[in-house]
């Protein structure tokens, strides 16, 4: 099920998204406020829509949970696989207009992400992977090219990738055990595909995200021989979807 085409097919669908996200994104936009007080915008709800017609409109009939519809999801099929879509992530730095957000779907099997399609459209950049396939970043001209993380630095200081938007007051801790390193400050899930293509080293996110947050992006740094892990060292899963929030993890590029 998992080739070229499968990956190609979910590209499409994501760059799609981000069209109708830029639509709204050149004009004026009003912002409501959900239960849990983060920001939703008409581009949110746009790209939901353009996701669920795509996914549901492929050859494979998955399930299907999104950020914006997360009640409606039936539960993963009998092979443990589904899709899992955050429509718009980034919203914050989309209302700021950093140009920091993505589109981000994930196929997710057994509880690991075994394809992610990652677009950041007003960067005109993405990053997609898959099993069997590799791990690519897509240029603004349409250039794909195979990327894979650092490894772990020798003698330079560690390039750690920061939240631009949700500082956490445990992170200090963490980097002084960490050692010798410097900051990169990022927006949404383009944080761990920094790491998959080489530019940083680790990501640590000691403050709440939810599985739609990393699903994706956690393919990409797979399969460009990266990791993602607990602060126990096991492997971040997706096995239990009833369960949104992630535990505490680190994305490490060795």
């Amino acid at each position: 099920m998992i080739d070229q085409a499968l990956l190609d097919a979910v590209e499409r669908i994501a760059r799609e998204a981000g069209d109708a996200i830029m639509t709204v994104y050149a004009r004026e936009f009003s912002v409501e406020e959900k239960e849990d007080k983060s920001p939703l915008t008409e581009a949110d709800k746009a790209a939901h829509e353009v996701i669920m017609r795509g996914l549901q409109g492929l050859a494979v009939q998955l399930p299907i949970l999104s950020e914006e519809d997360a009640d409606g999801f039936s539960g993963v099929d009998s092979d443990g696989r589904y899709w899992l879509v955050d429509p718009l992530d980034g919203t914050k730095e989309f209302i700021k207009r950093n140009g920091e957000f993505t589109v981000n779907i994930a196929l997710i099997e057994q509880g690991k992400p075994v394809l992610g399609v990652v677009t950041a459209p007003a960067l005109e950049t993405a990053y997609v992977a898959a099993e069997g396939v590799g791990a690519f970043k897509v240029e603004a001209d349409g250039q794909r090219y195979k990327i894979h993380v650092a490894g772990k630095p020798e003698a330079a200081a560690w390039r750690v990738v920061g939240s631009r938007s949700h500082p956490s007051p445990d992170l200090a801790a963490w980097l002084e055990t960490l050692g010798e390193h410097e900051m990169l400050p990022m927006g949404s899930s383009l944080k761990l595909c920094l790491i998959a293509e080489g530019k940083a080293d680790a990501y640590p996110r000691l403050g709440p995200t939810c599985l739609w947050d990393t699903g994706a992006a956690h393919a990409v740094v797979l399969q460009a021989g990266g990791r993602v892990e607990t602060l126990e060292g096991q492997p971040l899963s997706y096995a239990n979807p009833s369960e949104k929030l992630n535990p505490y993890f680190v994305v490490w590029g060795h």
